[in-house]
């Protein structure tokens, strides 16, 4: 009981010792050794940024619902979620027979209205011819009976056969025109129907990945319901909610670390700031952050991902990893002393490239052993 007591009091020792400053003498971890390790290094002083971890989430810049125009039967669905798609590229076709139905109909109705607009005008010319002559015999009538060569009962007669021949003009103009507008008409029916029959060729409108997968084969396709789901617009984003006494911090097109969990830390990414809400969260009081992530494979919509908001920078002790040796909780790094190699009791940060940050245990300048060497 009485061991297991000196042991409880030394653990208290060391724990205390180590939520210390860093100016106070380091605790020991045990005996010095006179063994001389196979590397050392130099405990490194330097600067380190300070920054502020927000936690946020990996989305698609943006997500296109790829729904049907018309309403069909799905015969084929071409892609599956993972897909990569070029602009153009055929998804998903709809059965075509109906609309292909429509289309021939109405093919058929310009045809007929294109031959009565052809009747039409051919009507017009011989009216216009008709009015022509009739409008020359009634000025030669006219012009003799002036010079009373025909009664006046001619000149009459003609002036009634050029008004008949006027009317039949005028008539005739207003067939050519209302057959011209059935045409037209027809020609809009036939422009809808090739549309429609477009509409049963679903293609992308640009590049992106499928995402989602709504419709299989057999299914009924119908306006506004959702087929598949496209991740376009190239890279992701990292939306990362930031509390709002830092949001001050940050400004559009800032370069900011960004870290994937599932690439791991050893793969930091350079984001950019593309966007900041300005619209605090009432609850959490925190500012939507949205930063570009460059091309990179593996990364998905709805990953878990931290941003690295710089808050100033601090002066830091880094040791290479291979230094510090863990028992347990315990940190220990073997330093260098006048009694030999001596064990003395740290605590570690971050980690910065192969270095870990000291924070406290060691002030600086000192000579540690490199991986298990120097006297343990």
């Amino acid at each position: 009981m009485r061991k297991l007591f000196l042991n409880i009091s030394s653990l208290v020792t060391v724990a205390l010792l180590l939520a210390g400053c860093g100016s106070e003498p380091p605790a020991t971890g045990g005996r010095a050794s006179n063994v001389e390790p196979r590397a050392t290094a130099q405990a490194e002083r330097t600067v380190l940024p300070r920054l502020y971890d927000a936690v946020g989430t990996v989305q698609a810049k943006t997500d296109i619902r790829v729904e049907a125009q018309v309403t069909g039967r799905v015969l084929e669905v071409l892609v599956r979620p993972g897909d990569k798609v070029a602009k153009g590229d055929r998804m998903v076709v709809l059965d075509s027979r109906a609309s292909q139905t429509r289309l021939e109909r109405s093919r058929q109705a310009q045809a007929s209205a294109s031959s009565m607009t052809a009747q039409a005008r051919d009507a017009l010319a011989s009216a216009q011819a008709a009015f022509n002559k009739a409008e020359s015999t009634w000025q030669r009538m006219s012009q003799l009976f002036e010079q009373k060569v025909v009664t006046a009962e001619e000149v009459e007669k003609a002036e009634s056969a050029y008004l008949q021949a006027k009317a039949g003009l005028n008539q005739a103009e207003q067939g050519v025109a209302a057959a011209e507008a059935r045409a037209r008409e027809a020609g809009k029916v036939v422009q809808e129907a090739e549309i429609d029959v477009g509409y049963t060729t679903i293609t992308a409108q640009e590049p992106g990945e499928v995402a989602k997968r709504l419709a299989e084969p057999g299914d009924l396709a119908f306006p506004g319901k959702e087929l598949l789901t496209l991740h376009t617009g190239g890279s992701m984003h990292l939306e990362a909610m930031v509390r709002e006494s830092l949001i001050g911090r940050l400004r559009l097109g800032d370069g900011l670390t960004v870290y994937i969990s599932a690439l791991g830390e050893k793969e930091p990414l350079s984001g950019v700031v593309e966007e900041i809400e300005p619209l605090a969260d009432p609850v959490t009081r925190t500012f939507l952050v949205k930063v570009r992530l460059p091309e990179r494979p593996g990364i998905y919509p709805g990953m878990f991902g931290r941003l690295m908001v710089p808050l100033g920078d601090k002066e830091a002790v880094l040791v290479p990893r291979e230094a510090v040796r863990r028992v347990g909780q315990l940190e220990t790094v073997t330093v260098r002393s006048e009694q030999g190699w001596q064990p003395v009791y740290v605590r570690t940060g971050e980690t910065v490239g192969d270095k870990v940050e000291i924070l406290s245990g060691l002030s600086g300048g000192e000579t540690v052993a490199l991986a298990s060497d120097g006297g343990n």
